[in-house]
């Protein structure tokens, strides 16, 4: 097998990188607990950090999530506890805690994330909480890791954190209560090296996949080795060693000699360790000859301390490592490191990551010709344009498998360049650009086969969308600075199925969108509401985040809160919430209650219409058996009077009347006359002229009569059967109807005394017949109530001129008329 030795140019950092994410549980417990215990962050109680002394009494019953770290709390009690009967979370770190009452978790049963690291318990509490799923007691004081009879009870455990830097020794009978339990990973150490282990402690947890140890062994080599032989006799396939060889550890010897012997363990991590090349040999090739196929070195510190560097022989074996992972390494002399290795022994090597390393360019054909790589990941470096694709190689074979790169957090800038090198990568079909400096100025020409694209976390604004494939199926543009969104801009995508725009300035999802769409990422935007029409357009939608949105809890949002599919919106309901209106703010949009009927307009017009047309009903109804018709006439006489007296104002002014009214009756009616109506209008104020009474002696009748009609304002007429039989009542009628044509049309009042059928009128009477057809005529009621009201109308009819009358002017008409018309002046004489 042909060896290729190639220096490899890296500058690496000299700083310190941050500790492996990954070997802490209080990331894991944060992360897991939200997720599993919040369905509301009405529910979540965060007092970090108050400077309590003890822990409220007022605690909300539903809570499910509290966090009381950084307090002086001393000692949990059980009093506070005693309502939380759903409190799901509690994480109570760096508090100082040294007594825990047996009490506190008596009333806590469905607790599943227990957080009680960094205090000073000086034992390991006992603990019944059969639910209970991760359990951290890391960073305490006690000085055993023997376990109490209650964790016998704890059968749903997968995940438990034991560490103190006073327990440095593992007995044989410690963890004799977890031998049946279905613990999945146990993270075990203090930092400490122990001074004792005994063999079998370990093999007791049958059901253990994954082991950490943060316990260094460089003074007791002897000790791990015994401990890698218990770890081969579980079930565990991932084993993660934490600051195994502190700095400046000069190893002797084989320690992992036994990893070639362990065939379940197909994952190891190296975290937070010094490693010289001297073992990095000893230690490769034990990993080489193994079961495992995936090494993670995480925050390394590397020192060369061969003259020659890094020299790895040839093996004659066939190797299963398909994974390598660097993430976080700094090289101890600050010089470029000496690697001679041979590029044949990755050759089935399908995952590469070199993540934090400082790396700033890729050597000419040497990862670019791994034949089976398949993801690439050089994230979190220094790379840049020319250093990913440097301009003095000449390559021959670019990649020849590579479906997945990511070169997140780098310096990449031209993505006009980059589109145009991707052609040399032939099977390249996700890209991550995210985190970089990518600027829009030039054309850019993608290869066919590039399918996904990420490029998050870069300021490219609207006009991104024109400079990406149009055979792209999958888009991140998160956190772009894109403000709007509109159909036309997808059209160029017919194969688009995944879109993530979360962290953008969006405020509305257009119509229409994408038919192709599967899933949407649209959170953290300033969208107010999503309407129906919206996911009509979006027919093959199965996924859409949509929380942390200004929501706006109103009849816009009715068909999104009580409508819609909710198995669409996997943060439904945690991340929704209403931002406005202010009565309304921060509340749940799951627990924001309106009625279908507020907000749905035909649902009120098919509700509101039968009770409108059934009120109506009843009013008309009511209306009709209370004489409303009567009513309502007198009333309308009332306003015309009103109107037509402001009509006339102009008209009279300059015309002086004697009487308000003269009065035109039968005989026969004068008991009612006499009675009744002269009782009534006399006695509120109104001057009447009456025949009987105001006709002057010993002038013609005929006279009297003109006389009086132009000496009134108005001319009552008492209609009634006898009237129209009386021939004098026929002339006074005559002659005040042409004085109302004459002088003011309005001058003629009528009081229906009593029916009078239309086929009893004398021909004579034709005219009055047309008259009570198109003028208002006062009935009189027998209801002593109505009666009433007819006075008041008749009363108003009579005032209106009140202020023009009984002045002694009555012969002082202005150009009135004759009242006689030529054809009766022979009978007048």
């Amino acid at each position: 097998m042909a060896i290729k030795s190639v220096q490899i140019a890296l500058l690496f950092w000299t700083t310190a990188l941050l500790s492996w994410r990954t070997f802490g549980l209080a990331e894991l417990i944060e992360d897991q607990g939200y997720a599993s215990c919040v369905t509301s962050r009405r529910q979540v109680q965060n007092l970090s950090g108050q400077n309590l002394t003890n822990v409220p009494l007022d605690l909300n019953n539903d809570m499910q999530y509290l966090d009381l770290s950084h307090n002086p709390l001393v000692e949990l009690q059980a009093a506070p506890f005693q309502r939380l009967s759903q409190l799901c979370f509690l994480k109570a770190t760096s508090c100082g805690l040294r007594v825990i009452n047996p009490g506190v978790f008596v009333h806590t049963p469905k607790l599943k994330f227990l957080n009680i690291s960094n205090n000073l318990l000086d034992y390991i509490p006992d603990l019944s909480l059969p639910l209970l799923k991760i359990l951290d007691l890391a960073g305490n004081q006690y000085d055993s890791y023997q376990l109490p009879a209650t964790f016998e009870t704890l059968a749903n455990l997968s995940a438990l954190y034991l560490g103190s830097e006073n327990a440095l020794q593992v007995d044989f009978n410690d963890f004799d209560f977890l031998s049946d339990s279905s613990l999945h990973h146990l993270i075990l150490g203090g930092g400490v090296e122990w001074q004792r282990y005994d063999r079998g402690s370990l093999t007791k947890m049958k059901s253990l996949q994954r082991i950490t140890l943060k316990v260094p062994f460089c003074e007791n080599l002897d000790l791990f080795e015994n401990l890698l032989e218990d770890v081969n006799e579980t079930q565990t396939t991932h084993l993660e060693l934490v600051n195994v060889l502190p700095d400046l550890c000069n190893v002797t010897g084989d320690p992992f000699r036994n990893l070639r012997t362990m065939p379940l363990v197909t994952h190891l991590t190296i975290v937070n360790t010094w490693i010289n090349s001297s073992f990095m040999m000893i230690f490769l090739k034990n990993v080489f000859l193994s079961n495992v196929r995936t090494i993670i070195f995480a925050n390394i510190t590397y020192s060369e301390d061969t003259p020659e560097g890094f020299k790895f022989p040839t093996l004659n074996h066939t190797m299963v490592l398909r994974s390598v992972i660097f993430d976080g390494l700094k090289h101890h002399q600050y010089k470029y490191p000496s690697i001679e290795i041979s590029v044949d022994m990755f050759s089935k090597m399908d995952y590469l990551k070199f993540s934090g390393t400082g790396m700033n360019t890729v050597p000419c054909n040497l990862i670019s010709t791994l034949p089976s790589l398949e993801t690439l990941d050089l994230s979190n470096n220094v790379l840049s344009d020319t250093g990913f694709w440097p301009s003095i190689c000449s390559y021959t074979s670019v990649f020849p498998n590579l479906r997945h790169l990511s070169l997140s957090k780098n310096r990449f800038v031209d993505l006009s360049f980059i589109s145009q090198q991707t052609h040399q990568m032939k099977y390249l079909e996700s890209l991550d650009l995210s985190f970089n400096s990518i600027v829009l100025d030039k054309p850019c020409f993608w290869p066919i086969h590039i399918t996904s694209l990420n490029l998050s976390n870069n300021n490219l604004g609207n006009k991104v969308f024109s400079f990406l494939s149009q055979y792209l199926q999958q888009i991140d543009l998160s956190k772009t600075g894109i403000t709007t969104l509109t159909k036309e801009d997808l059209l160029q995508f017919p194969m688009l199925t995944n879109l993530f725009l979360s962290s953008n300035s969006i405020k509305v999802i257009p119509t229409d969108l994408s038919p192709t769409l599967v899933s949407l990422y649209i959170g953290q935007n300033y969208i107010t509401s999503i309407s129906r029409e919206s996911l009509v357009g979006l027919p093959s939608l199965r996924t859409l985040k949509a929380g942390d949105n200004p929501f706006v809890c109103s009849c816009d949002s009715y068909w999104f809160i009580n409508t819609m599919n909710k198995s669409l919106l996997p943060d439904w309901p945690l991340d929704y919430t209403c931002s406005n209106p202010p009565s309304v703010a921060d509340l749940p949009m799951s627990e924001y209650r309106t009625s279908r009927m507020t907000c749905e307009a035909w649902l009120q017009a098919a509700v509101a219409l039968p009770v409108t047309i059934l009120i109506v009903l009843a009013l008309c109804s009511a209306f009709y058996a209370c004489d409303g018709v009567w009513y309502t006439k007198m009333l309308w006489m009332w306003i015309r009077v009103k109107r037509r007296g402001q009509k006339q104002a102009n008209l009279l002014n300059n015309t002086t009347f004697r009487y308000h009214s003269f009065i035109s009756y039968s005989h026969q009616d004068s008991a009612w006359v006499e009675s009744k109506l002269v009782p009534s209008l006399e006695g509120a104020g109104l001057s009447l002229c009456i025949h009987e009474r105001d006709f002057v002696p010993g002038q013609w009748i005929v006279d009297n009569i003109i006389n009086c009609v132009e000496a009134s304002y108005k001319t009552l007429f008492v209609l009634s059967n006898h009237f129209v039989q009386s021939e004098w009542c026929n002339y006074e009628l005559f002659f005040a109807q042409h004085r109302a044509l004459d002088a003011q049309q309005d001058s003629l009042v009528f009081i229906l005394l009593e029916p009078i059928p239309t086929n009893s009128l004398p021909k004579k009477f034709l005219k009055l017949r047309r008259l009570l057809m198109q003028q208002t005529y006062l009935e009189w009621p027998m209801d002593e109530r109505k009666q009433q009201v007819f006075w008041v109308n008749l009363r108003s009819m009579l005032q209106v001129a009140d202020h023009r009358i009984l002045k002694d002017m009555a012969l002082e008409l202005t150009q009135s008329t004759s009242l006689i018309p030529d054809d009766l002046v022979p009978l007048l004489k």
